[in-house]
């Protein structure tokens, strides 16, 4: 005999469908823990299933303690961007992000399980692709998530200077730095953008004297745009982040951005 408020109630607790539910039950010979059981190793090898499917939508999940000592960023990526619209997959975004600001981003292994379940409920490749935490000492951390939900960053700043903390999150997401300063860009991103105004600069068919100049100035350029402090600030341009927060008696310990599917071919 079919037992409606079981198929119900493993339904509302999987997310799975009815069909689906009422086979797990029939399964565990309608005893609903059984069918639990049933449904989360049916979700293992769908998962398993759909490991190769490139995922490169998604959203983030980002927060901030309110007494600003520490914050987290998480990016979860589906295969589609209807998929990352589910409330569900939204929900499994939140839970990430609590994991992480409490326990660190090796909390998310925790999660696999319901990462499963959310596999089986969507029908989409679901991972978490990366996580981050900052935990301040004695400054304040703040943080900026786009209405997208796609594009995000967390910043620790040596002290709360009020409102200019978010604004500066959000510069930090629409600009996106490379560093905090100039000294903290990779040799390897130098020497790489160098060959390439250098390359640049043999192409253009200037004269071999003004090489030197040329490609100083174009260095000086490459930093500018990508060092936070270095940048012009997004509501006033005529001055710089460095300065906008020297000013305030501030400075930029660290940030972390996240872009949804930035990096995945």
């Amino acid at each position: 005999m079919v037992d409606v408020a079981k198929i119900k109630e493993v339904r509302e607790r999987t997310g799975v469908g009815f069909g689906d539910c009422k086979k797990a039950l029939e399964e565990a010979d309608w005893d609903i823990e059984g069918a639990l059981d049933v449904l989360r190793k049916q979700s293992a090898v769908k998962a398993a299933k759909r490991a190769d499917r490139t995922a490169s939508e998604g959203r983030l999940g980002l927060k901030v303690s309110e007494d600003g000592t520490s914050g987290a960023i998480v990016e979860v990526n589906s295969e589609t961007d209807f998929a990352a619209r589910n409330e569900r997959f939204a929900q499994f975004c939140e839970r990430a992000v609590d994991a992480v600001i409490a326990d660190g981003p090796e909390a998310i292994e925790a999660l696999e399980d319901e990462r499963n379940a959310l596999i089986s409920a969507i029908g989409e490749n679901i991972s978490i692709r990366r996580a981050d935490r900052i935990v301040s000492d004695g400054g304040f951390v703040t943080g900026y998530l786009h209405a997208t939900g796609t594009v995000g960053a967390i910043v620790e700043l040596s002290s709360n200077v009020g409102e200019l903390c978010r604004n500066i999150a959000m510069h930090v997401t629409a600009q996106n730095p490379m560093a905090i300063n100039a000294d903290e860009l990779p040799q390897e991103v130098i020497d790489r953008e160098m060959a390439i105004f250098k390359t640049q600069i043999e192409e253009s068919g200037r004269p071999a004297k003004f090489a030197e100049n040329i490609l100083r100035g174009k260095m000086a350029k490459f930093k500018a745009e990508s060092c936070l402090n270095e940048q012009s600030y997004i509501w006033d341009k005529d001055q710089q982040v460095g300065e906008l927060l020297n000013a305030s008696g501030a400075e930029c310990r660290k940030f972390v951005r996240y872009e949804v599917g930035e990096g995945i071919s």
